[in-house]
């Protein structure tokens, strides 16, 4: 008996393991799409956003509160379409078989490498980019040949019945399967035995994930996030510093994983930076309650969360400045004005977790080896940002340090790039789903020796001591030093 409603909605695990299984059934029937059914599978995907862009702006800034159309379309729309663009390109060269090397001690044969789908990859997405988040790693794991099941999150309710209903009009069951509902649903749509799960949250929850994992064995693509610093050199300008800067903080009031968490610079330039940056926060939103190109927080949990931050910094010695004075309308909008805290300390909430949101603590340093010190005595960043004009001292900071992904003399484009692996390292998360390590990342890679008529193999079997031995041993004395 068919446990789905008519219209395909999950209410329980019961319904996540009978999806579950419907995918993988249709997977074994079909466990290696070719070129051409993965292609149609991602044409079906940008034909459906570009014909429903103005509806998932909609639903995207219905969910904020308020949301620029602008910056849903640079952050969220365009960068998916380019993303199936760049893999449409490239999917029968990823595809075709690797030659490798062969062994003299197994000649005469072949060796290569196939790469074949998982299988069912389980995707859960976060409510700060509800549409890229949701679907980038979907394309990877359909140009690699999978199904997928995806949980959308339940804080982005409009967009993830808007991508429900699209989806689910594009797509059969069996090839991706959306899935919605509050936290409960979640916890199990992690239990299931998945081939591959991509998760992208918060560190904390991302543990659970892995753990839950665990139990079925399955490989894990975990984005994390962390506290991404951003160093600025003492030679570089900080007003050139702070205009960079200022743009990847601004954007979605700085609720990325992404963003510029906190910035190193030299102590005697700590106040420059910091009204310079305001400056040009004011510059690019001259208002905030009634500006459209402002993100609203997404809900007033997260609202109360930064306002409770800011008083933290504040009675632990912070100095507060304020890129716009708050009022009753800003609170209403859950429009947050940038904030910059000086004197920024460890015992701070703003240097303890991710900030998500518009938040800049400032730490100053005396020496750019200091800095250094800083980061490598804390979790390894998602990303992490460097401004200097010096090309010997950036390959320096790179050999210095250790994060996901690096901008040098910008902030967040790496994520954009699609010739490129976005993932983290360590707290900050692992795997990749972007560019060609995102196909590897939801294949597998599948070694293939090939032996024709002649057994070359059999030259050197027991009996021990036969002639072709003796002389294959010999040699290997002298290629290893034996």
């Amino acid at each position: 008996m068919d446990t789905m409603t008519a219209d395909h909605t999950v209410t329980d695990a019961t319904d996540l393991n009978a999806v579950l299984k419907k995918q993988r059934d249709a997977f074994l029937n079909e466990p290696h799409p070719d070129a051409g059914e993965r292609i149609a599978r991602l044409d079906r995907l940008y034909k459906t956003i570009v014909q429903n862009k103005q509806e998932l702006l909609d639903v995207v800034s219905a969910d904020f509160g308020n949301r620029s159309e602008s910056e849903t379309l640079i952050a969220e729309i365009v960068p998916l379409l380019d993303g199936i663009q760049y893999h449409k390109k490239r999917i029968r060269r990823w595809m075709k078989p690797q030659k490798r090397h062969t062994p003299m001690m197994f000649a005469p044969a072949s060796v290569t490498v196939h790469y074949q789908p998982l299988g069912v990859v389980g995707i859960i997405s976060p409510w700060n980019f509800p549409l890229f988040l949701s679907l980038s790693p979907l394309i990877g794991a359909l140009a690699a040949g999978n199904r997928a099941m995806l949980k959308l999150s339940e804080l982005a309710p409009k967009t993830a019945e808007t991508l429900k209903r699209l989806l689910g009009e594009i797509y059969d069951e069996t090839e991706v399967a959306v899935v919605t509902g509050e936290v409960d649903v979640a916890v199990a749509f992690t239990k299931l035995p998945f081939d591959h799960i991509v998760f992208t949250g918060s560190t904390q929850v991302g543990r659970s994930v892995m753990r839950e994992a665990a139990e079925n064995l399955t490989p894990v693509t975990l984005e994390l996030g962390g506290k991404s610093p951003a160093i600025i050199h003492p030679s570089y300008s900080v007003k050139e510093a702070a205009s960079r800067i200022a743009f990847g903080k601004g954007i979605n009031a700085g609720q990325v994983c992404v963003s510029p968490d906190y910035i190193l610079c030299p102590k005697d330039k700590m106040e420059a930076f910091a009204e310079a940056f305001l400056g040009e926060i004011r510059s690019a939103y001259p208002t905030l309650a009634d500006n459209a190109d402002y993100t609203s927080i997404i809900n007033q949990r997260q609202y109360d969360r930064l306002q409770a931050w800011i008083e933290d910094a504040f009675s632990k010695g912070g100095k507060l400045l304020h890129s716009h004075e708050e009022g009753e309308a800003l609170g209403a909008a859950r429009k947050m004005p940038m904030t910059v805290v000086l004197n920024a300390t460890d015992d701070m909430k703003v240097l303890q977790e991710e900030i998500f949101g518009p938040i800049l603590p400032i730490v100053g340093y005396d020496t750019i080896e200091d800095a250094y010190a800083y980061v490598k005595d804390r979790p390894r960043p998602l990303a992490l940002y460097y401004f200097d004009s010096d090309t010997a001292r950036a390959r320096n900071m790179l050999s210095e340090t250790h994060s996901g992904g690096v901008c040098i003399n910008d902030t967040m484009t790496h994520v954009a790039v699609d010739d490129a692996p976005f993932g983290g390292i360590g707290p900050s998360g692992m795997g990749h789903y972007h560019g060609h390590e995102g196909f590897l990342n939801f294949s597998k890679a599948k070694a293939v020796v090939r032996k024709g008529g002649f057994n070359s193999t059999a030259m050197i079997a027991p009996p021990w001591g036969n002639f072709a031995y003796r002389g294959v041993m010999q040699f290997l004395k002298w290629k290893h030093g034996l």
